[in-house]
């Protein structure tokens, strides 16, 4: 891809070199792709299959299904919601819904296949949690285990007639109510945590899960060999632990006063079950929407993609320092593997050129204080007005200048590892923080102790994951709905959402593998590919007020057409050949600017003065809540 879009750049350059005369360069309005000072407009039609196995049109009605869909989707910069900014990033998705139900030949096939991969097990102790309760419309009277990664596979490469697997493809499966039906969990094992060896999907009941997709085609484990989009939801399996739909007894799971909403298995949409019959279709097209749509195929990113940078990075650095407060353990050593952070993230931001370095820091009076302060809710900064969680942020920042390499790459991504003795207590597992003000990300902390140990987790995956964050990702447990404008998690009304970190994608909670799900990858480019073009606008207006556009006349022309060859490519779902287009077209503009004598970064250093001179201590809002908690009562601590 890079050389493709490399040759494409010279070709256009070449063609346009020869008309490059004395003519002025095009006005602002002859550009049909480049919009200066203006946004991205990136349009996508996004196909959807959605394919019922085992579900028949008498239980899931396709209007009744349907009329819970949206029709479009503008993702946002997710971060910036609790401070009351709205940034949209340019793109509009519209849907293209393709619903069909299985034949009853290519079911037998299906769940013949699934009957093969069936394992007998015991039962899992949400299970028989589910037997035990007073309204559970069936005993769970044996167990199977399957395994999710063949079944994603086998989907795959053997969908119906007609369904294109290569594109966002949901699989609802219902096993329950045929004569070969087998009660049955899915898992994912074989991927332990690499610091230190604790497989959760093997040791733990709480990931034996009813759902499961998002493989890339090179996952070094399980991967498909070549890119398809599958996600698989099945009701018939379980009851399971993670999305909590193994409680039938109690509609409220919190206390709160709020019905913890989530979908049970199949054969409890009764009369007299947890759900009436009517409810089936509706909550189907709940799951499809708020997990599949919002946060899995087309989601919105959490943090801004383009960086807390003047110009978009082409080297970045992944700056570990860790605070050594555990005492005989030497925790950067033991439980970071560098190699394997700088290949997963390599894999998420292909065209940036990625490196690892760490270094210890002393664990003082001052470092103790602050972080001692996190875990009390007292500031070590008290006259600062920002609030206590906000220690680590202020206090780093204050001794940002030890941990630079400057000019050694374009950017860096600040990582402070706290390593802490037994008994001291950690604030999570992790947190991607923000700078308290308008969202934008800061720093990147990472928490390791005994007890974290203990749990099965070293720094590494932590590292990945909290990095994936301030790269723009979201979990895929919470995101945004943009129909309704509701940022949401797992509680309450959306406490089904879970079901959405039952998918091959390393910002999950379910620890289960390590790698970013093509769904990331796919995300991940659109939002470079619109950030690229964001850039080249904002560029391309300081240019031609510059005096002496005329100079960048070929330029600006070359990059009207690369921006033209990525929308479109965008438009055919082809993001990696967009994202490459919209960089080479942002490399034209600076080319430009450098010729018509206007600094490329400087609309954004202005953009960040402007904004740092609006600032006042009254706007310093509380902790945000996307902090990756090792909670006791949440489902990643569960048996």
């Amino acid at each position: 891809m890079r050389r493709r879009a490399a040759l494409v750049v010279a070709l256009i350059t070449a063609m346009l070199g020869a008309s490059a005369g004395a003519a002025g360069a095009a006005p602002k309005s002859s550009y049909a792709y480049l919009h200066p000072g203006g946004q991205p407009r990136l349009t996508e039609k996004v196909p959807v299959n959605v394919v019922f196995l085992g579900y028949e049109p008498n239980q899931v009605g396709r209007t009744a299904y349907l009329s819970g869909l949206p029709s479009r989707y503008e993702p946002v910069v997710r971060s910036r919601l609790p401070y009351d900014l709205t940034e949209k990033l340019g793109i509009t998705y519209t849907y293209d819904y393709r619903v069909s139900y299985g034949s009853r030949s290519y079911e037998d096939t299906f769940f013949r296949q699934l009957a093969r991969l069936a394992k007998p097990a015991p039962l899992t102790q949400y299970q028989t949690e589910y037997n035990a309760q007073a309204k559970n419309v069936k005993d769970i009277t044996a167990n199977n285990v399957i395994d999710a990664p063949s079944v994603e596979k086998w989907l795959a490469y053997h969908p119906p007639a007609g369904v294109d697997t290569r594109r966002n493809t949901i699989f609802f499966i219902n096993w329950y109510g045929r004569s070969d039906f087998k009660f049955h969990v899915y898992a994912k094992t074989g991927e332990p945590d690499p610091d230190t060896g604790y497989d959760f999907g093997k040791e733990r009941d709480s990931r034996k899960i009813i759902a499961w997709g998002g493989t890339t085609a090179d996952d070094e484990e399980t991967g498909l060999g070549s890119t398809r989009r599958v996600w698989f939801h099945d009701l018939s399996a379980g009851p399971e632990s993670w999305t909590s739909n193994y409680d039938v007894d109690h509609p409220d799971l919190d206390g709160d006063g709020v019905v913890d909403y989530r979908m049970p298995p199949t054969w409890e949409y009764t009369a007299g079950g947890f759900r009436a019959p009517g409810a089936l279709a509706g909550d189907l097209s709940l799951i499809t929407r708020y997990v599949a749509l919002n946060l899995l195929m087309t989601s919105s990113p959490l943090y801004p993609v383009e960086l807390p940078t003047p110009e978009p990075p082409k080297s970045i650095n992944i700056d570990s320092n860790t605070y050594e407060g555990w005492p005989g353990v030497d925790a950067s050593a033991r439980y970071i593997k560098p190699k394997l952070v700088v290949d997963e993230l390599s894999e998420l931001r292909w065209r940036n050129r990625l490196d690892f370095d760490n270094q210890d820091l002393p664990y003082d009076a001052k470092a103790e204080q602050c972080y001692l302060g996190v875990l009390t809710d007292e500031s070590c900064y008290p006259e600062s007005g920002y609030p206590a969680f906000a220690n680590l942020y202020l206090y780093n920042w204050a001794n940002l200048e030890r941990t630079r390499d400057v000019g050694r790459v374009d950017y860096e991504v600040p990582v402070f590892n706290y390593a802490v003795a037994e008994g001291v207590g950690v604030p999570a597992l992790g947190f991607a923080d923000d700078n308290y003000v308008d969202g934008t990300q800061t720093g990147v902390f990472c928490f390791i102790s005994p007890e974290v140990v203990a749990s099965g987790y070293g720094l590494s995956t932590t590292q990945i994951h909290e990095v994936g964050h301030h790269l723009g990702m979201s979990h895929p447990h919470d995101g945004y709905d943009s129909q309704t404008g509701v940022d949401y998690g797992p509680e309450g009304s959306f406490l089904f959402v879970n079901a959405g970190d039952e998918s091959n994608t390393m910002m999950s909670y379910i620890d289960v593998n390590w790698d970013f799900s093509q769904f990331d990858r796919d995300n991940s480019d659109r939002f470079l590919t619109a950030a690229y073009h964001e850039a080249a606008n904002r560029l391309a207006a300081d240019v031609l007020g510059s005096g002496k556009v005329s100079r960048a006349r070929a330029q600006l022309r070359v990059a009207d057409i690369l921006l033209g060859l990525s929308t479109k490519a965008f438009a055919r779902h082809d993001y990696r050949a967009a994202y490459a287009f919209a960089e080479g077209a942002y490399n034209q503009v600076v080319a430009a600017a450098q010729r018509a004598g206007v600094d490329p970064a400087g609309a954004a250093k202005a953009l960040a003065a402007r904004a740092d001179a609006a600032r006042r201590i009254t706007d310093v809002h509380e902790p945000h809540e996307f902090i990756d908690t090792l909670a006791p009562d949440g489902p990643r601590s569960q048996p």
